[in-house]
């Protein structure tokens, strides 16, 4: 299918590109993934051509800016990244857009930047990579706490999606993993880490608070639809703590959005598309963590999409969605 919009396609600047190092995958692929996600031009333009994805909407890589424990160092970090986001956007505005990295150490500064790459960049929403780091290592601040109403109070009013990516548990608040560090990261710690995180967003009354809210998960929504049923159902008999005044699976299903990124599987996609509906689903690669060609491989030929729906889920929700100006 030509005509894709990916929206779970990341770069990295010099400043936080070690952090990636980690997940480049086997050893001596580092030089060859540190290109590509370096790369904002001819290379990946080729990628994106050769699989027929017309335009991506970029986003700093994790953890990024979630990481940086001196806030002042966080907010410069956030801001470098966008520019060059925003810098990219200029050079191609028909291939590129830009979701917001943002330095959520500080929630009102958070909301500036948020504000100054919609307003003065023109970018379409933000991606955040999972739970902040502030002053020591051994930090993890989620934004489901009251201090960060104000915050979502601007994502609100701005009225742009939030993706929440994930990111890796602290070694020290991860004793279950002991041993077995290959839990920890994309195959099966990233979709508990984001999970965890968004089930606390819909149980904290935020989105009783504001209702307009939408927030994107990636991997097929990290098992949370899978799971929908079996929470509400013993929500009923322990729902102690829960500030929601409706049912969980009603909050996800009216405010979180799911897209492909990193899970090209047609048993967990149909079920996935089942519970959330050919409205709430959307397109994407996870690059350069996942390959283009898989991802459009699979979605491009998957016998479980209809041809309306493909192109649906490829394209116009991402269209709409963002209020991109494309044909």
């Amino acid at each position: 299918m030509k005509g894709k919009i990916a929206f779970e396609e990341h770069m990295a600047i010099e400043q936080t590109l070690s952090e990636t190092k980690n997940f480049a995958g086997e050893s001596g692929r580092w030089d060859d993934f540190s290109g590509q996600i370096l790369d904002l031009g001819a290379r990946r333009l080729e990628n994106m051509d050769a699989t027929g994805i017309e335009f991506a909407l970029l986003s700093l890589n994790a953890p990024g800016v979630q990481s940086i424990l001196d806030t002042a160092e966080a907010i410069e970090v956030a801001q470098r990244g966008n520019d060059a986001i925003a810098d990219a956007a200029v050079r191609y505005p028909d291939r590129y857009g830009g979701l917001a990295a943002l330095p959520m150490q500080d929630p009102d500064a958070a909301s500036a930047e948020l504000d100054r790459c919609v307003k003065e960049l023109g970018f379409k929403g933000a991606m955040v990579n999972g739970f902040t780091q502030k002053g020591v290592p051994d930090s993890a601040i989620y934004y489901d706490i009251p201090e960060y109403r104000t915050f979502w109070a601007t994502v609100a009013e701005l009225d742009v999606p939030f993706y929440l990516h994930p990111r890796m548990q602290l070694p020290s608040r991860a004793q279950n993993y002991e041993g077995h560090p290959w839990l920890m990261s994309a195959p099966w710690g990233f979709a508990v880490e984001t999970s965890i995180h968004s089930l606390r967003l819909c149980g904290s009354g935020l989105f009783d608070d504001y209702p307009s809210l939408k927030v994107i998960i990636g991997h097929l929504g990290e098992f949370i639809p899978h799971a929908l049923w079996r929470i509400d159902a013993r929500m009923r008999f322990s729902p102690r703590g829960y500030r929601g005044t409706r049912p969980l699976g009603e909050i996800f299903l009216e405010n979180f959005l799911v897209t492909t990124s990193g899970f090209f599987n047609d048993p967990a996609f149909r079920n996935t598309l089942e519970v959330m509906g050919t409205d709430r689903l959307f397109f994407s690669a996870d690059y350069p963590f996942e390959s283009m060609q898989d991802a459009a491989e699979w979605y491009d030929n998957s016998q479980v999409i209809s041809e309306e729906d493909r192109m649906k889920i490829g394209r116009s929700n991402a269209i709409k969605l963002f209020n991109l100006d494309l044909d």
